[in-house]
């Protein structure tokens, strides 16, 4: 079987400095949901980028998919993101989009599939996470709430492998969970994995939330809870 994310030994000094020099070993099978708890949103997207290959390590390697990032052609490696969907702890919006445009440019970048077809399937999600459809106008028409829901719908489009959420609900959006919570099981039903990294307690204090590890992310390093 596949792994879907692991991590052997990596020592990221650029990101936890001298106090983490402790090496990360963590893996992540089909099927699994790893929650992370963590206060530091810097250290929060940083993480991310090391699990899509995006930052240096010193030692060690990254795999997804069984594929080293450090070994992959530039060609290779951007295909293999196209496998990943991820909420950015700073979500990164280009004003000068429509909100829709926003929302389906990473996946027509990465699909041969019919535009028509990708925004069905978008209008589906935005539907499932609470908005009426595929949100129409500038992206910076859309409120904090359904800017969250337009991330969750960005990072589900396209039947992605691996799901990366960056603390992706906080305080007022926590009628989003269930949604969330629905949307993760049916990737993992599919043979799918999730990582997902929170700074709120609600979620965190959940013990009925189906998470097969848990860890916590400081400027120690990557501690794995229990």
């Amino acid at each position: 079987m596949t792994s879907i994310l692991t991590l052997t030994n990596v020592i990221p000094t650029a990101l936890f400095g001298a106090a983490g020099r402790t090496g990360i070993d963590f893996n992540l099978e089909p099927g699994e949901l790893a929650l992370v708890n963590a206060r530091d949103l810097g250290l929060v997207g940083a993480l991310g980028d090391l699990c899509c290959g995006l930052k240096a390590i010193d030692t060690g390697t990254v795999r997804f998919l069984d594929q080293d990032w450090t070994t992959q052609p530039r060609d290779r490696a951007d295909a293999l993101r196209g496998h990943i969907g991820r909420v950015l702890a700073h979500p990164a919006w280009l004003d000068f989009l429509s909100a829709a445009e926003n929302i389906l440019l990473g996946r027509l970048y990465h699909t041969r599939r019919a535009t028509e077809t990708l925004r069905t399937e978008a209008a589906e999600l935005a539907r499932h996470f609470g908005m009426p459809g595929l949100p129409t106008g500038q992206i910076s028409d859309l409120s904090p709430d359904d800017l969250t829901r337009a991330g969750l719908v960005r990072a589900f489009l396209g039947a992605p492998r691996l799901v990366i959420l960056e603390s992706p609900v906080q305080g007022a959006f926590s009628a989003i969970v269930p949604a969330l919570l629905n949307r993760l099981a049916m990737l993992r039903d599919s043979g799918g994995a999730a990582l997902w990294v929170t700074r709120s307690r609600l979620v965190w204090d959940n013990r009925t939330l189906p998470a097969s590890h848990r860890w916590r992310l400081d400027h120690t390093g990557l501690t794995r809870i229990g």
